[in-house]
């Protein structure tokens, strides 16, 4: 017997209707959205955000301040690594020093002479390997001082406990700890940080300034040996020039110019403190920004200091701010022959107060 409730249940039948030609694929005229909402109604889609000047100018902002928290931690990192490398000797030498950027200091630069490994340079000591400081030069740098001295690598001069010697041989006696000692007794100043200049990592400073402007004389060098003896052949007309890292190293290790023999320390140490104003400008200049990650992580790496990042950082600053100083040179007066019947060159002690009285003043 049929149920009677069952003739009064409603029949349904669903319909489905082909897709539209051009509609778009999964157009179901809505049904799907009021399937998904209770009242079958579904709100708007959310306008996009217009996007105006001040938003991009605040995107530009937060990318340039990311920019520079990256490179601050590069060089911070960097610049502790190194650090650690200075001996205890050299750092119990130093004088106490204030704030590097409002404070003067006195900044006792030293290169060696070590060549290179694998070099076949006849004499040559390799890195390692006791050397003498190729270049020895002062920066007085912080609260408005901006000045330089360079030492000629052959002045004679007392070395304590080694007795009379050029001064160069001073590092290759007792390292940098005696070198700190002997230019504080010769000069009759107090030193306040150390910085060595690693040959292996500057080109490396160099490159990631995309290079230095350098103008000068025609240069004709071979450096430990040159190319066929493992070091490097530089040529350079007279004019200016880009140089990458391994021709600015070894322009600044130039003694011997074949362009022009008559050349001596004294136009060495010029060209080292041009290479040093040429490295300057190149911090300076805008395009720098956009390869200072790079150039953050190389500069302290150029440098073995006993300076911490914010040291090191704060004498950046104080150089960069500070004005371009004239680069001098201690000037010999005279000559003397040591007691190994090497020949030396001195200075008297009006001259050699007149310099440095103008390095601390300057």
């Amino acid at each position: 017997m049929a149920d009677p409730r069952d003739e009064d249940t409603p029949q349904y039948t669903l319909y489905r209707s082909r897709p539209r030609f051009l509609s778009r694929r999964g157009d179901d005229g809505g049904l799907a959205a009021m399937q998904r909402s209770p009242d079958g109604y579904e709100a708007p889609p959310k306008r996009r955000r217009r996007i105006t000047v001040w938003r991009v100018v605040r995107w530009l902002v937060t990318l340039v301040v990311a920019w520079l928290l990256v490179s601050l931690i590069l060089f911070l990192v960097s610049a502790q690594i190194e650090r650690s490398k200075v001996s205890d000797a050299a750092k119990a030498e130093l004088a106490g020093s204030g704030n590097t950027l409002t404070t003067p200091n006195t900044i006792l630069v030293l290169g060696s002479d070590a060549r290179p490994k694998g070099t076949h340079e006849a004499g040559a000591q390799t890195i390692g390997q006791p050397s003498r400081s190729d270049s020895i030069l002062l920066l007085r740098i912080g609260g408005g001082h901006n000045a330089s001295l360079s030492i000629p690598r052959d002045t004679v001069v007392d070395i304590p406990g080694h007795g009379r010697n050029k001064i160069n041989a001073a590092y290759a006696f007792g390292g940098p700890s005696l070198a700190i000692r002997t230019v504080e007794q010769f000069l009759g100043i107090r030193i306040n940080h150390l910085a060595e200049v690693n040959f292996e990592n500057f080109p490396q400073l160099i490159d990631a300034l995309g290079g230095i402007k350098y103008t000068g004389g025609c240069v004709y060098s071979l450096i430990s040996g040159g190319r066929k003896n493992g070091g490097v052949t530089l040529r350079l007309k007279a004019g200016t020039h880009t140089l990458n890292g391994k021709q600015a190293l070894a322009l600044a290790r130039t003694r011997h110019n074949l362009c022009n023999p008559a050349e001596n320390d004294l136009t060495r140490e010029r060209r080292q403190q041009k290479i040093l104003l040429a490295i300057k400008s190149r911090v300076k200049s805008p395009g720098t920004f956009f390869r200072l990650p790079w150039v953050a992580w190389a500069a302290p790496k150029a440098l073995r200091t006993d300076m911490g990042g914010f040291s090191l950082l704060g004498l950046v600053g104080a150089e960069l701010s500070g004005g371009s100083a004239k680069p001098t040179v201690l000037t010999p007066t005279g000559a003397e022959t040591l007691p190994d019947g090497g020949a030396g060159l001195t200075v008297d002690d009006a001259s050699k107060q007149r310099a440095v009285d103008r390095f601390l003043n300057g």
